[in-house]
């Protein structure tokens, strides 16, 4: 198995720390509604955890929430309420949302204000160590000339990345890079007692602070998304590293491309974005899934309906060879569907750092061989266990809607009826009741061995 490690900027065969897989993701800053570019990449890290544990691994997973930021603040003003209200609020719109897109809980989710002791811990440990200062005001800053190696996550050194990067101009500052482990609060803000001021954690400093107490000096894996590389993950390895005098803080840093919305990076603070409950009042969330595991997770990936409309097709398909519940027709002939190799083709694509979209056309695949086998009278229950096996390491439910129960013998009743139709060859009032059926989302299926149906995409 390999794992693409933007550090190295190659792909690495996977050799966890210990007989536990450690992986920290980071999390949302919770001041508005989750979009479907955090869909992505949440989705995405669910599946490489899920798929972790396929091939026998046990993962202790942990994802953040920044709970006090800048934005949060504002947004709160805004709002008229307190900062921790909207981040409670927000929070649980965020479970919501992730709950419905089959996203696996972490095994723990820290909070940065409920880790204030922990915080206050490592930047005293990097103030001793000489990595980091205090200002007049009472805020700490790391001092990025005390890190030699600063800036090999995203392959630039301190003048390129100085040039090149939106910095926190502040007077007090050694370096334009240097930044912000503790921040003196303003007054109205939301502050905690500290050895150098009353005031809150910078961004950066809770996700080592989190990932050392949840997870240990060193971790295996550590995800997000390709706009975290710089400053986020490149300051998180400076200040890791240089508190604990280990190196790799992390093994395998993974990141996702980024969601489009036409030419535009999908953003809260842009404005430029579409929720997560917009999309699944439209659609699926199978189809979601499908619609951003089509495309390897380091790609970007451009946001459209037809993607998604294409996606529910295609889960449609798969559902169908399933065959899950009322209409499965497995005949009595012997298995001929080879599962063993069906198997190693989705392993492959998927130890090959995590490419979903190869895996799926695996599963595509198996699902054709499925119907022609079916359709030829061949047992087909063990390729269906396995469709479903594998399609679950996607997240995959292949769920299909209820039918009421009150309503499938009258369907039944229907389809015999138009079947009747057929033989006395009254073919414009079987059409009338296939068309009538179709209104209903009833679609049917003339197959060697009669006609089956089942339901449709359309929506409730």
């Amino acid at each position: 198995m390999k794992i693409f490690n933007t550090l190295t900027g190659q792909k690495e065969g996977f050799r966890p720390l210990g007989d536990e897989v450690r992986m920290y993701v980071c999390g949302v800053t919770p001041y508005s509604e989750c979009h479907i570019g955090h869909a992505m990449s949440y989705i995405i890290f669910d599946v490489a955890r899920r798929y972790l544990e396929f091939r026998g691994h046990k993962v202790r997973y942990i994802q953040n929430f920044t709970d006090i930021d800048d934005k949060i603040i504002d947004r709160a003003a805004t709002a008229g309420v307190p900062p921790q209200e909207l981040a409670e609020r927000q929070i649980a719109q965020y479970f919501s949302c992730m709950d419905a897109l089959n996203i696996r809980r972490a095994d723990a989710y820290p909070r940065a204000t409920e880790e204030i002791p922990k915080i206050i811990e490592v930047i005293q440990g990097l103030i001793d160590k000489g990595h980091a200062y205090r200002t007049e005001d009472g805020s700490v800053y790391f001092r990025v000339k005390s890190d030699p190696d600063y800036g090999k996550l995203s392959h630039q050194d301190l003048d390129a990345l100085q040039s090149g990067a939106r910095v926190e101009v502040d007077a007090e500052k050694e370096h334009p890079l240097d930044f912000a482990l503790w921040k003196a609060a303003k007054p109205g803000e939301p502050a905690w007692d500290s050895p150098w001021s009353k005031g809150r954690p910078g961004w950066h400093i809770e996700c080592s602070a989190m990932s050392l107490k949840y997870l240990g000096e060193q971790i295996d894996i550590h995800g997000g998304g390709q706009d975290l590389i710089f400053p986020h993950h490149e300051n998180e390895i400076a200040q890791s590293e240089s508190f604990t005098g280990k190196e790799p803080f992390v093994r395998y840093w993974m990141h996702n491309g980024l969601l489009r919305l036409g030419e535009v990076k999908m953003s809260k603070s842009l404005g430029v974005l579409v929720t997560v409950h917009e999309v699944l009042e439209r659609y699926t969330s199978d189809a979601v899934r499908l619609f951003i595991l089509s495309s390897h997770y380091r790609s970007p990936l451009s946001f459209s309906d037809e993607g998604l409309e294409a996606a529910e097709r295609g889960l449609e398909r798969l559902q169908q060879a399933a065959g899950g519940g009322r209409n499965e027709d497995a005949g009595g002939k012997p298995p001929t569907i080879d599962v063993d190799a069906v198997r190693q083709a989705f392993i492959g694509a998927m130890d090959d750092d995590f490419n979903t979209a190869q895996a799926i056309g695996t599963l595509f695949d198996l699902a054709r061989e499925i119907n022609r086998a079916r359709s030829e009278g061949v047992d087909v229950k063990p390729a269906q266990a396995l469709l479903r096996d594998l399609a679950g390491v996607l997240g995959l439910t292949l769920a299909e809607r209820e039918i009421s129960l009150d309503a499938q013998p009258f369907i039944d009743l229907l389809v015999q009826v138009r079947t009747e139709l057929r033989k006395e060859k009254q073919w414009k009032l079987a059409d009338q009741v296939r068309s009538g059926l179709e209104e209903l989302d009833i679609i049917l299926e003339d197959t060697p061995k009669g006609t089956v149906w089942r339901k449709g995409r359309k929506q409730d």
